[in-house]
């Protein structure tokens, strides 16, 4: 496993890009949720970082998953936490790497199951890029391409690192 990038640097990138995307929609009071456990652990750091704040909420995407009838229950699942009403509100929707879109479609289905925000901002740190479905960041740290036999964690949470691995680490 190798160190990958800054992660200061990509976290810059992101409060720069949500700040940008903020004002040029003119969104004045979002919420943050992180999709456990990367996008958790980014919404703590940039919620801080946009000063806001409201608590952020978790989701644990695990039953909402498209795969879950043929991966099973994930051991760790935890239930999903959203400390305020999702109903109308501006929601900045958080996860560490975006890579097929599935992991996202799943997350706004939950979030949808809580009650129909009036937008969602996908902010991702990095983007791979490898789409199955139509879904894109608004705002993304980096967006990079890797080879077949590698593979990008965010490991955390204090401190925040990303690293690059080879299959079979």
């Amino acid at each position: 496993m190798t160190a990958l990038l800054d992660i200061d640097q990509l976290l810059d990138q992101m409060e720069s890009g949500l700040r940008q995307t903020l004002e040029q929609r003119g969104v004045e009071s979002p919420v943050l949720i992180g999709i456990r456990t990367g996008g958790v652990w980014l919404a703590d750091v940039l919620s801080k970082r946009l000063g806001i704040d409201e608590p952020f909420g978790e989701l644990d995407i695990s039953f909402y998953r498209d795969d879950f009838s043929r991966i099973g229950l994930n051991p760790r699942v935890k239930p999903s936490s959203l400390p305020f009403d999702t109903e109308g509100r501006d929601i900045i929707l958080i996860d560490d790497v975006i890579m097929s879109g599935r992991t996202i479609r799943a997350a706004m289905n939950e979030i949808f199951d809580y009650g129909r925000p009036a937008s969602i901002i996908l902010a991702t740190l990095i983007d791979l890029g490898a789409r199955e479905l139509p879904i894109q960041p608004d705002v993304a740290g980096k967006t990079m391409a890797l080879e077949s036999h590698q593979r990008v964690k965010l490991r955390g949470p204090d401190p925040l690192r990303i690293e690059l691995q080879e299959a079979g680490q």
